[in-house]
């Protein structure tokens, strides 16, 4: 099986790269769907995290607020934060490689995370694909997307962006960047020139 790990900077177009892989027939996962499930109250993650930050990072549910947390570990404590829930995150991605591949062992999974390079899980795929776009596209994409005027837009693109490599410290590390600075159509065929590479190499 061929083991994909695809990221990027914030809202560059991970997740619609993710998607248009998924519907060519990769297997998919989104690493915040794991990270999800290990927040939920109980969980060793969920206990670690309560013991770290404080009983401010629940909600009135008593499950775990990503908003209010993220205000707490941003910037200076985002460290702090990845320590706890990074090592959970790659095991449970790895546990799930191997049984993408027990179904489907000449398939191609695709396992999309925003730190997978800054959380040293690169070395669990045997290749990268990196999407990237200019800064100000990203603003402009964040804001549409989490409902915000482009001014808090990108304050917060930029809070974010400075706990991740750059885009070109993580092409750096790529075997594919796809530039999506374009159109969805343009995408759409960068993804399936890449989509045929994926398929020769599984063989």
């Amino acid at each position: 099986m061929l083991r994909i790990g695809l990221t990027g900077g914030v809202a560059c177009g991970k997740s619609t790269v993710a998607d248009m892989l998924a519907t060519r027939g990769a297997h998919y996962l989104k690493a915040d769907t794991l990270a999800h499930d290990l927040y939920r109250p109980g969980t060793p993650v969920y206990e670690a995290l309560l013991r770290a930050f404080g009983p401010g990072i629940l909600g009135s549910d008593g499950s775990i607020n990503r908003a209010e947390l993220a205000n707490k570990a941003f910037p200076d404590r985002v460290a702090e934060l990845n320590s706890i829930v990074h090592p959970a995150v790659i095991e449970a991605q790895n546990r799930w490689l191997v049984e993408v591949e027990k179904a489907d062992p000449h398939g191609i999974a695709v396992l999309e995370a925003a730190l997978l390079l800054e959380a040293g899980a690169g070395k669990d795929f045997d290749q990268i694909i990196v999407v990237t776009c200019p800064f100000e596209q990203k603003v402009e994409r964040y804001a549409k997307r989490a409902g915000l005027s482009l001014e808090a837009a990108r304050k917060e693109v930029e809070r974010r962006s400075a706990a991740q490599f750059t885009d070109e410290e993580k092409a750096g590390y790529a075997d594919f960047v796809i530039d999506n600075s374009g159109t969805v159509q343009e995408l759409e065929g960068r993804v399936q020139a890449l989509w045929e590479k994926l398929k020769q190499a599984a063989r």
